[in-house]
């Protein structure tokens, strides 16, 4: 990586709105507001969001998508919002395009070029996302969460009944490692960031990863956390997203991020990001999180050759998820590749728990759905069953550190504390909080101590 200018210092006022923002929404009445504003504002708006990309303005392929019979008379509203849409898609890949000449290109800029190429980027980017407001008239009943494609049985064994039987060509690292592109760096709060990407080595996926890579100044050989992000959080293409990010840098590791499949730079047109995830049940999952476990090997070959400090893996919710399977996946991996730690923020130990049961899964429509394409439980549970980490994560108990919800009915608490007692996760390492799935996050912007228990960790197990 190449040098840069010491680290940005977190400004008074972001200090004082995050904290602000934990006063606010760290508290279990945030957990159900959240869930109405999922079901009946965002997730629908972003359907039609998505319909907008393939219709390229043309007001009327948008209409023929549209799945609001009874809007389809609200020419005005389609056409003022296709065109807003439009005008900000273009704008964001304007600064797409020069932001990958200025990071990956032939070319070198100075540090405060690049810095603003990225704050614009971000800017009009969110600025895009953002324009799903546009889409408010059309909402109605009609509308669904996500644009369900849900596969059936047959086709899902045909991929992957051979895995009920051995799992490792799923999921173990690639024979060959694919190059490692690194970008040019910015620098961020207690650190510097580039980013990296390579082509995923799944067979199944085939397309690109992108990874944001935070390192911390003046730690020679940090220790590196490969940490996964919720379903639908698109953490790159959002300004003010919450995340504990800033304070494991500070604390002296190295975090990368990366975008998992069907989300950000990897969301197909017509679908929002981590919604084909969703959509294609189960055969989406499957995909994802075997997918991603090889590209979190690749990420950990380029961490061991950049570093030789310890690595861990970690996440929230999805992320979490994918962590604790890679983990359990790891034991077939070489040494080296192995995580020595793990971090975990809202899972729960079953994918089936939250897949079939929590309530996100209720309000994208999931049982009823599968339940039409000849799915049961009993059918689902050998090939979900694939996703648990059943024989326990290859690192020692006392460096899982966990973070629950006792509120949590997304990534039901039960679930999530029976896997920590199962693996004999200390009491130390263990914060149960009287929150639900999305207060946690909110109260970890403030109360640090599961944070600071991970930094100490990773300074044990070096």
């Amino acid at each position: 990586m190449e040098s840069a200018a010491a680290p940005l210092a977190a400004p008074l006022s972001a200090t004082l709105r995050r904290n602000a923002t934990s006063l606010l929404l760290g508290h279990p009445w945030f957990d159900d507001v959240g869930l109405r504003l999922l079901k009946r504002y965002f997730f629908p708006l972003s359907r039609l969001w998505a319909l907008a990309h393939p219709a390229d303005g043309s007001l009327q392929q948008y209409r023929a998508a549209l799945p609001s019979p009874s809007r389809l008379d609200n020419t005005a509203a389609i056409a003022q919002a296709l065109s807003r849409f439009e005008a900000r898609r273009a704008t964001s890949a304007a600064l797409d395009a020069a932001w990958e000449q200025v990071f990956f290109g032939p070319h070198d800029h100075p540090l405060s070029y690049r810095e603003a190429i990225e704050q614009g980027r971000i800017a009009h980017r969110h600025a895009f996302n953002a324009t799903r407001r546009h889409f408010w008239p059309l909402l109605d009943r009609d509308v669904p969460a996500v644009r369900l494609d849900i596969q059936t049985p047959e086709a899902t064994a045909a991929v992957f009944r051979p895995a009920l039987a051995d799992l490792k060509p799923f999921t173990c690292p690639p024979a060959r490692m694919p190059a490692v592109a690194v970008s040019r760096s910015v620098r961020s709060v207690g650190g510097i960031d580039t980013w990296v990407r390579f082509k995923s080595p799944s067979a199944r996926l085939g397309d690109t990863v992108t990874a944001r890579v935070s390192t911390p100044v003046g730690v020679p050989n940090p220790p590196t956390l490969i940490f996964g992000h919720g379903v639908c959080v698109e953490f790159d293409h959002w300004q003010g997203l919450v995340d504990e990010v800033g304070a494991l840098v500070k604390g002296g590791i190295r975090v990368i991020r990366p975008e998992a499949p069907w989300h950000g730079r990897r969301a197909p047109s017509g679908y929002f990001g981590g919604e084909r995830l969703i959509a294609t049940f189960p055969m989406g999952l499957l995909d994802a999180l075997t997918g991603a476990v090889q590209e979190w090997a690749v990420l950990a070959h380029w961490a061991r050759t950049t570093s030789s400090g310890p690595i861990a893996f970690g996440g929230t919710s999805l992320g979490a998820l994918t962590a604790q399977f890679a983990a359990d996946r790891a034991r077939d991996w070489q040494d080296d590749l192995k995580p020595k730690a793990l971090f975990l923020i809202t899972h729960c130990g079953h994918v089936s728990d939250a897949i079939q049961h929590g309530a996100l899964a209720r309000i994208w429509g999931g049982p009823e759905a599968t339940a039409a394409k000849g799915w049961t439980e009993d059918l689902a549970a050998p090939y979900l069953g694939l996703l648990d980490p059943v024989r326990r994560p290859v690192v020692k108990p006392s460096a899982i550190v966990s973070v629950l919800g006792r509120r949590d009915v997304v990534t039901p608490f039960a679930s999530g504390r029976a896997a920590i007692e199962d693996w004999c996760v200390p009491a130390e390492n263990a914060f149960l909080l009287d929150r639900g799935h999305f207060s946690v996050p909110m109260t970890l912007l403030r109360e640090t101590a599961p944070v600071r228990r991970f930094i100490e960790v990773m300074a044990d197990v070096r």
